[in-house]
Parts: C-alpha cells; sequence; structure tokens
C-alpha cells in the first residue's frame, strides 16, 4: 500500500511459522510475506539479496543478537530497545521501547529532520550568496555602496539566527505528527 513510501513489510523471522503468521497477521502481513525458521546468516542473505538483486533500500527491524548480522546488512537497521546489545550496536537507529508503532514514527521524524537539514542548507546558500558579495563590495563600484564591518557581521548572524529558528520549527511538525496520530 507504499504508505510513506514503505513499499513492502516482510517478517523473517527464527520463531516458528505458526507463530510468525500469527504475529503477522496481527500486523496486517499476509502470509507470503512471512519467512520462518530463519537463521541469523539467512536474515543477513536475504537482506542482502533484497538490496543487490532487487536494488531495494532495506530497513531492518530487529530485537536481538539474532539480529545482529542482518541489521548491520541494511541500509537501515532499527533495533528495538529491549534485544540485545549486540542489535544496538549494528543498528543505525535503536529504538527506547519495544513497541512496532515505534518504527514509522521514527521514520517519520528522521523524513522531518532531512527535510529541516535541506530547507537549513538552502537557507544558508542563499542567504551567503547575497551577503558575501555585498559584504566584499560589490554594490560599491556601481552604486557607491559599502556595507560597514559591522553591518555584515549583524547579516552573518542573521544567517544564523534564520537557520536555528527554522531548526526550531522542527518541533512544530513534529508535535503535529504527534497529534494526527
Amino acid at each position: 500500500n507504499n504508505v510513506m513510501g514503505i513499499k513492502r513489510v516482510l517478517v523473517l523471522s527464527g520463531d516458528q511459522l505458526k507463530a510468525t503468521q500469527s504475529a503477522a497477521a496481527v500486523a496486517g502481513i499476509p502470509p507470503e510475506d512471512v519467512y520462518a525458521g530463519v537463521d541469523p546468516e539467512g536474515k543477513a542473505n536475504f537482506v542482502r539479496m533484497l538490496r543487490e538483486q532487487q536494488g531495494a533500500v532495506v530497513a531492518m527491524v530487529g530485537d536481538g543478537v539474532n539480529d545482529a548480522v542482518a541489521l548491520s546488512a541494511a541500509d537501515v537497521g532499527i533495533a528495538m530497545g529491549g534485544g540485545a546489545h549486540a542489535a544496538g550496536e549494528a543498528a543505525s537507529i535503536v529504538l527506547p521501547g519495544d513497541k512496532l508503532r515505534q518504527v514509522p514514527e521514527a521514520l517519520e521524524l528522521g523524513r522531518l529532520a532531512l527535510g529541516k537539514i535541506k530547507q537549513n542548507l538552502a537557507l544558508a546558500v542563499a542567504y551567503n550568496s547575497v551577503g558575501i558579495p555585498l559584504a566584499a563590495g560589490a554594490l560599491l563600484p556601481g552604486w557607491g555602496i559599502a556595507l560597514s564591518p559591522t553591518v555584515a557581521a549583524a547579516m552573518m548572524a542573521g544567517s544564523s539566527i534564520a537557520v536555528v529558528t527554522n531548526s526550531l520549527l522542527l518541533r512544530r511538525e513534529v508535535d503535529k505528527m504527534n497529534n494526527d496520530k
């Protein structure tokens, strides 16, 4: 259903098929997307196959030491907080709890933060592409306008203030995300 850009959710588990399918059904994952009885190396090989043969971008969620190799093989490894220390070391993201609903929240937070980074970069480039030539005297020959060092320094501080203010707006977006749940 391609929610949040996620095209497919699969379950790789070392547990028995019946238990794995039952847990997957609760999460709305069809039986054909459930792989049970998979050992740790099998999970890692499956992740590698998805990445290399199918060109998929893979996020792997795991909660124990048996998931560590697969977490490190994925594009993004997400360790659940109750898992073993090795899973946390291998993961890109460690979630403090053991609730699967934290996964889409973490992905959305990451998307929002990346958006802010891109906005801040664009703000800084735009501001500096105008401010630096002005401070260097670009308007002096044709217009006779020059910025004093104090005004140029104030403009640079303004750039920093704009970026910090934009970053603080992330809090509003996170609050909106939490209220929309």
